[in-house]
């Protein structure tokens, strides 16, 4: 599937801001299910700087400063993406037990290293707490595959857990939307990442976008028209490393080929669209706006607004003709 990506994060600054510094995560990353066909950042005004770079986690960041005072930051990305349905890596142990799993993450000398493993500690945002331990257990029976944990623990959590946009903010405490049983997709993700990691597991956040617009006849997905997040979980394999699978605690699904994936990382703070360092700008409000369409639909609609555009040029241009003969 190949889908078209725009997302326009607007900044209005009172007082102006004279100087300032930022990170975008904006440019969707390749993966075995994702190609990136094209990619352009539109910044205005425009930076005395920019340039791209990859991050610890193979993600592209850019960097741009703007050096002249200004009241407004518009910054547009526009990615064109081919999507398909995620396939997992034939190695991978779908049968481990997810005890396995947690031993082969536990330190012991002279062990061959994973470089999953970074994903098994707390961070900012996903903290290690008895709660988390306390809801994820029922989905851990004795000897269940890592794989099958993953699908009941979240589904669980998409029936035991309401989406209200009003519920949290970014800094809203994963262990406070924990207990509380609502919050927005971020929310959902830290608290699956955190019961995986409490219970010794590696799960990372992933951001991206959710294309809603649904089948006839069946029901919209919640993350319309928004940057979505959900969870990676480590699957290792046989004799060696494995391979991720990527789960949905929000909408209660894995992820296909309607999603593109933007950046990975331990928590949201490593992959925020945006942040910055501002010298003035006391005061700001922000708007972002997301949409994201299948290619064909926006190239049937091109084609139809120039057909229209010369039927009206045409139908100009026989008025005119009619009344320079009378």
């Amino acid at each position: 599937m190949l889908l078209h990506v725009t997302h326009e994060t607007r900044y209005d600054y009172a007082p102006p801001v004279e100087t300032a510094q930022h990170l975008a995560h904006l440019k969707p990353r390749e993966t075995p299910s994702q190609r990136l066909v094209s990619h352009a950042l539109s910044i205005t005004p425009a930076p005395a700087q920019q340039n791209e770079s990859p991050d610890l986690y193979g993600n592209t960041r850019a960097f741009f400063a703007l050096e002249s005072t200004h009241e407004e930051l518009v910054v547009t990305a526009e990615s064109v993406v081919e999507t398909s349905t995620p396939v997992l890596a034939a190695s991978i142990a779908r049968e481990l037990p997810w005890e396995e799993v947690r031993e082969r993450f536990r330190y012991r000398k002279g062990s061959r290293f994973d470089a999953a493993s970074d994903f098994v500690f707390p961070s900012r945002y996903v903290p290690r707490h008895d709660d988390f331990a306390t809801y994820a257990r029922p989905s851990f029976a004795p000897g269940r595959p890592t794989f099958d944990v993953a699908t009941d623990l979240m589904q669980r959590m998409y029936r035991d857990f309401d989406y209200d946009a009003g519920s949290t903010e970014i800094s809203t405490p994963a262990v406070e939307a924990l207990a509380q049983r609502k919050g927005v997709c971020q929310d959902f993700a830290h608290i699956l990442i955190a019961c995986f990691r409490t219970m010794g597991l590696p799960a990372r956040y992933v951001s991206g976008y959710l294309l809603t617009q649904p089948p006839p006849g069946q029901p919209r997905l919640v993350g319309a028209d928004a940057s979505h997040a959900w969870v990676s979980v480590y699957l290792p394999g046989a004799d060696g490393p494995g391979d991720w699978a990527d789960f949905d605690p929000t909408n209660g699904r894995q992820p296909g080929e309607d999603y593109v994936t933007l950046a990975i990382g331990r928590d949201y703070a490593d992959v925020s669209p945006m942040r910055g360092v501002l010298h003035g700008g006391a005061r700001h409000t922000l708007d972002v706006g997301v949409t994201v369409r299948p290619l064909e639909e926006l190239r049937a609609e091109a084609a139809a607004a120039a057909l229209a555009a010369g039927s009206s040029q045409t139908q100009a241009q026989s008025q005119s003709q009619s009344q320079s003969s009378s």
